[in-house]
This record gives C-alpha cells, structure tokens and sequence, in this order.
C-alpha cells in the first residue's frame, strides 16, 4: 500500500505561484509513476502534470504548459508541483496520485489540497 499526502495549497492572487508536495509512506515512490489532478466544484477532475518513476518524463495538460513544472526526488519520496502565473481558472482541489510501473490505473490517491486563486 502507497499512503499519499498532498501539502502546499492555499489561496493566492492571480499571477501568483503555489508549490504543492506529495509525500509517501509505505512503500517507496521509485517504481510508480506519479500524477496530479484537479477538480473544480462542479466538475470532473482532470489530469494536470504527470512524472515517469524515473524523472526522465514528464507530462502536462496544455493549458499547464509552461506554466506548471513537476519534479520527483525518489530519495524523499517526494513529487513537487510548481504552479506558476495562477489563474483563478486554476482554483480546485488537487490530487497526487501513484500508478505503479507498466499497469494503466491510478490506484493511491492523496486526501487533496485546496488551491484558490483570487482575481
């Protein structure tokens, strides 16, 4: 079992920047590729930013490109979210979740940080 626990949210102004962590206990990150996700109120949740077990590859939706940069240091069991020139459109819970190495499902998922970007 993979325990996952997002830290970092809270609430910003527009243009500002955000910095989510995923930390994980019982069992090391290094063989599960690690994902975040959002939902806005109302919504389905969406991927955002992905990271191979590796490091060597990472993933973004479009409208997170260049603005959003995700980072993993295996020997904290750590993955970073740096969220950069928010948007109050970028106002959701987010997600970390972890899919172990050659399978399709998320199946860990962190509780979810709130992230509010004010106008």
């Amino acid at each position: 079992q993979v325990q996952l626990v997002e830290s970092g949210g809270g609430l910003v102004q527009a243009g500002g920047s955000l910095r989510l962590s995923c930390a994980a206990s019982g069992r090391t990150l290094s063989t599960y590729t690690i994902g975040w996700f959002r939902q806005a109120p109302g919504k389905e949740r969406d991927f955002v930013a992905a990271i191979s077990w590796s490091g060597d590859n990472t993933y973004y939706a479009d409208s997170m490109k260049g603005r959003f940069s995700i980072s993993r240091d295996n020997a904290k069991n750590t993955v970073v979210l740096q969220m950069n020139s928010l948007k109050p459109e970028d106002t959701a819970v987010y997600y970390c979740a972890a899919r172990k190495i050659l399978t399709t499902s998320y199946n860990y998922w962190g509780q979810g940080t709130q992230v509010t970007v004010s106008s």
